[in-house]
């Protein structure tokens, strides 16, 4: 394999699970994400998601030279924001009345564009973090006039991100955003769809379906299936969930978020995604309700977080589109306690368990009741969690592995970080869990 070839994408959609990635830090700052019409859309979208991120469209359009409009001479975008590369003006002799004219075409392209995708909806930027996204930075023109528009919005924060880009147009869009995310940036660089093995251009149709859909209620690809559920854990009250459940599903696996977090933890969806598209469901809990998250005694109260997963576990097992899958649990955190709790409880159905950045210190009680086998996946500038694993794993009842991630820290942010995790955890899955077969009953 070339070097090249390790560098490149599979599509848009997998660069964007990887963008996402590296912004998950954004998630705290309740940000707005807006995609780049139309290739841009499906990388926003996968940011949108994992970051539980409104999603809507930005449109700029290219303004092509007289007589050979794929020479871009400038862009423009939405609200007028207009930039032209005045040294290819004069270079190419273009008249002012030719230019007005390639302007204003590109601008009736925006108008209808817009028309055609936000239906008069708009979001408000004002005083907001906003993340704009693209697939790829090659001359900068469209981004620039897109960032310009963008800032008049007058945002609290304005942040580019891309999958691949030039680094000479990454350097110079520094000026216009308050930060550039950028992936990778090759060289020499080519062409942005160089480094991506699917570039099919992107429809309106998909535009439209992802611009339809939420952040926390993803369009599935064919034979998957995604829903928001409830679980009672009271007489009046439930905890929520997102379930997905792809088809001929391999088992399924049940998250336990840590004591800062939800199930809208971008780093846990990215895991998610990554189990999705190895074969296995998923499912991401609130473990508590919301009156019970306004007392922070209850974030580090593992019995009751652990009953929480025995619950869903219970619900799962009565679910006819999950019933009969082999059941995972992957901790992070004080979550990963909770697992470690829940699955050493008297028969207890869980087949296979991740602890990632875990505590499971917090469950050394019941430590030697578990005989699921677990993965614990520490980073390997994480000393005092990475010791606390250490020492857990020699209290283990059953086959235990632990995997140190070198340089990342505990909130796996580094780069490629997550992307081992997530290799990680569907490997252990795939070998601990696919293909077994489930207790009968539900668990109690």
């Amino acid at each position: 394999m070339r070097a090249t070839d390790r560098l490149r994408f599979t599509d848009r959609r997998s660069a964007g699970r990887e963008l996402a990635a590296r912004l998950a830090g954004l998630a705290d700052e309740d940000p707005i994400v807006l995609g780049l019409a139309r290739g841009g859309v499906p990388v926003a979208y996968e940011v949108a998601r994992l970051l539980g991120a409104p999603l809507d469209v930005l449109v700029a359009c290219k303004v092509g030279a007289p007589g050979n409009p794929e020479y871009g001479i400038g862009a423009v975008a939405e609200d007028d924001a207009v930039v032209l590369d005045h040294e290819a003006v004069g270079r190419l002799r273009i008249s002012q009345e030719d230019l007005e004219r390639a302007v204003a075409g590109a601008r009736a392209e925006i108008r209808a564009r817009v028309d055609r995708y936000r239906h008069g909806r708009r979001l408000d930027l004002g005083g907001r973090t906003v993340i704009v996204v693209d697939d790829g930075l090659a001359t900068g023109g469209t981004a620039r006039a897109a960032l310009r528009a963008v800032r008049a919005q007058r945002p609290r924060r304005l942040i580019l991100a891309v999958p691949v880009g030039a680094r000479d147009s990454v350097a110079a869009l520094r000026k216009e955003a308050d930060d550039v995310i950028c992936v990778r940036e090759p060289d020499p660089f080519w062409a942005v769809g160089a480094w991506y093995a699917n570039f099919a251009q992107t429809p309106d149709t998909e535009v439209a379906q992802l611009l339809g859909g939420t952040a926390t209620t993803p369009v599935v690809a064919s034979g998957v299936g995604a829903r928001e559920v409830r679980i009672e854990v009271g007489p009046s009250d439930h905890i929520v969930g997102d379930l997905v459940v792809p088809e001929r599903a391999l088992g399924i696996v049940v998250f336990a978020h840590g004591s800062g977090s939800s199930r809208m933890s971008p780093r846990n969806r990215w895991v998610a995604t990554a189990l999705n598209d190895g074969g296995f469901a998923t499912l991401l809990l609130d473990l508590l309700t919301p009156a019970e998250a306004l007392d922070r005694a209850n974030v580090f109260d593992i019995a009751l977080l652990a009953d929480r997963l025995v619950a869903a576990s219970a619900w799962l097992s009565c679910e006819p589109a999950v019933g009969k899958l082999s059941l995972g649990y992957f901790g992070a955190s004080t979550g990963a306690g909770a697992a470690l709790w829940a699955a050493a409880a008297p028969g207890a159905a869980v087949r296979a368990l991740v602890s990632r950045g875990g505590r499971p210190d917090l469950a050394m009680p019941r430590l030697a009741d578990v005989h699921a086998p677990v993965l614990l996946i520490v980073g390997g500038r994480d000393d005092v969690v990475l010791q606390l694993n250490r020492e857990a794993q020699r209290h283990l009842g059953g086959v235990s592995e632990l995997a140190v991630v070198p340089d990342a820290t505990h909130l796996f942010e580094e780069p490629g970080a997550l992307e081992e995790v997530s290799r990680l955890a569907v490997d252990w899955f795939d070998r601990h869990l696919a293909g077994q077969v489930t207790s009968s009953g539900p668990m109690r």
